[in-house]
């Protein structure tokens, strides 16, 4: 299947002709200042799988897994596009508000739960990690 994306004012668009290699929630602190509070939800591919078009902005921090976190947005309209591990560049984390309609994903796993406030709902049919899990299969 081939997904696509899109900013909200359309300046930076994605095609990615591969599956997901993992669909997840996050709860750590970085994404949760992405997410005005809440989880990022994401959709993982990999690098190869993906072309890009239009400029981003990237925003990076030392994550608590003590790997480098990037974070790369919009620079125009702010929309978060994707985020990706110093540990995993082969691999790309999109958000999945980023990915155009119809695209049918949902995360089957939540990471980070130590890092969730108290009041967050957690969807209990999920996989859950309290911190960083293994990383995911990718052939």
């Amino acid at each position: 299947m081939t997904y696509t994306g899109r900013c909200a004012c359309g300046t930076v668009t994605a095609t990615i002709s591969g599956e997901p290699v993992g669909v997840r929630q996050c709860w750590c602190r970085q994404c949760q200042q992405a997410a005005a509070g809440g989880p990022t939800n994401n959709a993982m591919f990999l690098t190869k799988d993906v072309e890009m078009s239009g400029e981003l902005g990237r925003f990076q921090t030392p994550a608590a897994s003590g790997n480098t976190l990037n974070q790369y947005f919009c620079p125009n309209c702010g929309t978060q596009v994707y985020g990706q591990s110093s540990a995993r560049l082969h691999m790309r984390s999109f958000r999945l508000g980023f990915l155009d309609e119809g695209h049918g994903l949902r995360p089957d796993t939540a990471i980070w739960l130590e890092d969730a406030p108290d009041w967050a709902v957690i969807d209990p049919s999920l996989e859950t990690f309290h911190r960083q899990p293994p990383p995911p299969k990718t052939d």
